[in-house]
């Protein structure tokens, strides 16, 4: 019987010799042989980076945790970078960032995305995601990551703290350093709002049996039962963690509020935080022109993105906080400010990130 699994491979072989790659190119212009594998097997591509989801499970009440085979065109990422993951939801496609949980080079990604309320795609894996189906990794990015061991030693002495789903990319350098055989000092401290959200507890429980320099804290911030740590993150909290040894490095994910603690108790901080900007609209009563649709806007002092859907747009964005780069545009003219830094550019022909970018006066943009 050809089963799915020999079909698998055999598209695999098909697509992995260059010179049949450009035969079938050839045979099956315009469109490329992308366009016909991809009928019979959505991840058959040799351009676009697909995956296949192979489990689901929901480990706490709010996260679903995803294992994905990705095809041959997803080149990997390093522990601490995001992926763009992409979904079609009511038809049309939908991006977001996460971060994989796990070590960087495993042959499957694996995702725990935290449902938030209101969260669109958040929300719809965890009520929908399924084995078998497919979802796009359309970018990998991000500077939160572990020196790269081979242009020098690492740290001997590393502390990890996260939030909620802030949890996986520190758990993915974990994983990376267990691989690696790290034989270091590494404290983890993880906030949750009770035992029952926390993800990984089990797995961090055995990873501290393999590697007796691993200490593991969890604070419980609403229902505190069994909890290690009263309170938010202070010097009480690091001495816990790595008792009498300061950290060399720290690597904090997690909320904003959490992530500014560690930040004011710790030196060497690397941070990340996939929370919205706060910021304050301010109108400038000036011309937003959109050209290629041909629309034009008086601004309302909200960030491009919000305008454009605002007049019936619909440009492609993802996170919507400055993150995955999905939605930049090229902004022709005008001066724009970063809602994230509060720098002021008056550019012609520079891109932008419309979901962190208000108008200061007449703008246009290539949209």
């Amino acid at each position: 019987m050809f089963t799915q699994t020999a079909a698998a491979g055999f598209g695999r072989r098909l697509l992995a010799g260059p010179r049949i790659a450009r035969l079938a190119n050839l045979l099956t212009g315009p469109h490329g042989v992308d366009r016909y594998t991809e009928l019979v097997e959505p991840t058959w591509t040799r351009r676009d980076a697909r995956a296949r989801v192979v489990a689901v499970r929901r480990q706490t009440p709010r996260s679903v945790t995803l294992t994905l085979e990705p095809n041959d065109a997803f080149a990997g990422f390093r522990a601490g970078q995001h992926i763009n993951l992409s979904v079609e939801i009511n038809g049309r496609r939908r991006i977001r960032c996460y971060s994989p949980a796990s070590a960087e080079g495993a042959s499957h990604i694996e995702l725990t995305i935290g449902r938030h309320d209101g969260g669109l795609v958040s929300s719809y894996l965890y009520d929908h995601a399924y084995a078998g189906m497919v979802l796009g990794l359309d970018s990998v990015g991000g500077d939160f990551v572990l020196p790269d061991p081979s242009t020098g030693p690492l740290p001997e002495c590393i502390l990890f703290v996260s939030g909620g789903s802030g949890i996986t990319p520190v758990l993915s350098m974990l994983r990376t350093l267990r691989a690696q055989a790290f034989t270091g000092q590494i404290g983890f401290v993880h906030y949750a709002r009770s035992a029952e959200e926390a993800c990984y507890r089990d797995e961090l429980e055995r990873i501290c049996t393999a590697m007796p320099d691993v200490r593991v804290l969890h604070g419980y911030t609403r229902d505190t039962r069994g909890t290690d740590l009263s309170g938010r993150f202070g010097p009480e909290h690091l001495e816990a963690a790595l008792p009498g040894s300061p950290p060399e490095s720290v690597y904090v994910c997690g909320p904003t509020a959490l992530v500014t603690a560690v930040e004011g108790h710790c030196a060497g901080v690397r941070s990340e935080s996939f929370v919205p900007p706060a910021f304050t609209a301010t109108a400038t009563g000036g011309t937003v022109t959109f050209a290629e649709s041909g629309v034009a806007v008086t601004d309302d002092g909200q960030p491009l993105l919000a305008q454009a859907e605002a007049a019936g747009l619909t440009p492609q964005s993802g996170c919507r906080m400055g993150i995955c780069h999905s939605c930049t545009r090229t902004k022709t003219r005008g001066a724009v400010r970063n809602l994230i830094t509060g720098a002021v550019s008056g550019t012609d022909n520079e891109d932008i990130q419309i979901c962190v970018t208000a108008p200061v006066g007449d703008v246009d943009i290539n949209l």
